[in-house]
């Protein structure tokens, strides 16, 4: 009788905002991201808009997609907050990835820094993907930086 694969882990999420040639924030979170860890990686970010907004007078602006966890009832609580710091979102229209820039550069990611590879554990996985946009970062110019959750 044959045996059934085993399920090693969880999956590696990786929530990312990209500001093409300046910076790449990025977050992990081991499974996906849930309403309460995206806020606050997006609280991260307002509070980044805050000191731009102080500094230069300039908004940022967060494209996203139409992924419910962007538009669920408790992250749209947090909408006016945000804006009130200078972080604003607008958001693509409905079945558009194509517009959606930073699909290419997960791609890259994909394919040049992690392709091949196998891990046995989302530990390994997880560094794999740092020490990738580490890499694309230097090779192309600009800033990376992760929000590391509190696990306490």
């Amino acid at each position: 009788m044959e045996q059934p694969l085993k399920k090693y882990g969880k999956r590696i999420s990786i929530l990312g905002l990209w500001e093409e040639g300046k910076s790449f924030d990025y977050a992990l979170a081991q499974g996906g991201f849930k309403d309460k860890s995206y806020i606050k990686v997006m609280n991260w970010e307002a509070e980044k808009a805050s000191q731009t907004l102080a500094q230069t007078g300039r908004i940022t602006v967060v494209v996203h997609d139409n992924a419910t966890l962007h538009k669920s009832g408790l992250t749209r609580q947090q909408w006016q907050r945000w804006e009130e710091q200078g972080l604003y979102i607008f958001f693509l229209p409905p079945y558009c990835s194509e517009m959606n820039v930073i699909e290419t550069e997960w791609h890259q990611l994909k394919v040049h820094e992690i392709a091949g590879q196998m891990f046995d554990n989302e530990y390994d996985l997880a560094m794999a993907v740092i020490d990738g946009m580490t890499a694309r970062s230097q090779a192309n110019g600009y800033a990376v930086e992760r929000f590391i959750f509190n696990c306490t």
